[in-house]
């Protein structure tokens, strides 16, 4: 008698992409989780805030309590320069990294040691920005100081906690040894349910950042720039 081979049952295509996607998801929610934990120590280069709101020149909590952190930073050599992010949202007066530089010159720091990227107005930007602004600082120099410097500035990252990996994942994409150095005093992760609802928007923001920089690395753009097609 003639055996009848028996097809292995295989689930639709659909179902099998949505529960890999999902899968993904939520391992990066718990890589984001995990990584909002770590704190770096050592020196660096330079410390880099990133932006958040201010209002006529003040900045809001949340930017206060990044600055305040790269101030302890700096208080304590960690860097010997600050490159402050952030740039003007609609209606505002002065940019977040102007308004970031007043408040730390206010409290003692020299105005020398102090780098402004004042266009960015995402993450992706600001890094990108920073980047470009640490590279032309390093080639300003004379040969005989910029021989000394690695080609790959280290930088403590200062921003929130839930926003550290994907902070870290775009300062390597754009040449930077990061140091992950998050502010605990921010409102944000004063509330649980605040930081949580930011941790999963970060799920969200990190591939899409990352699709957005490979897909810049592709067409030779930058997303500080309009992109223009070649002549």
């Amino acid at each position: 008698m003639e055996r009848v081979a028996r097809r292995r049952y295989r689930p639709p295509l659909i179902p099998r992409l949505i529960g890999a996607v999902l899968v993904g998801w939520v391992v990066c929610v718990a890589v984001i989780f995990g990584w909002s934990r770590r704190a770096a120590d050592g020196h660096a280069d330079a410390i880099v805030v990133l932006g958040a709101a201010q209002y006529g020149g003040r900045p809001s909590p949340v930017l206060r309590a990044r600055l305040d952190h790269a101030l302890a930073l700096w208080k304590s050599d960690r860097a010997d320069r600050v490159v402050l992010t952030g740039g003007r949202r609609p209606g505002d007066l002065i940019s977040e990294a102007a308004a970031g530089r007043r408040y730390l010159v206010r409290r003692g720091v020299p105005t020398q040691a102090i780098l402004l990227e004042a266009a960015g107005r995402t993450s992706l930007a600001s890094i990108e920005g920073a980047a470009e602004l640490l590279k032309a600082w390093r080639d300003s120099l004379p040969a005989n100081a910029r021989d000394t410097l690695p080609n790959r500035p280290s930088v403590l990252l200062v921003s929130d906690p839930f926003h550290m990996l994907r902070l870290d994942v775009l300062a390597r994409l754009h040449g930077l040894r990061p140091l992950s150095s998050p502010t605990r005093t921010s409102p944000i992760s004063a509330n649980r349910a605040v930081a949580i609802e930011y941790m999963l928007r970060e799920s969200i923001a990190l591939p899409t950042d990352l699709a957005l920089t490979f897909w810049l690395v592709l067409t030779g753009g930058s997303v500080n720039a309009p992109l223009t097609p070649p002549r």
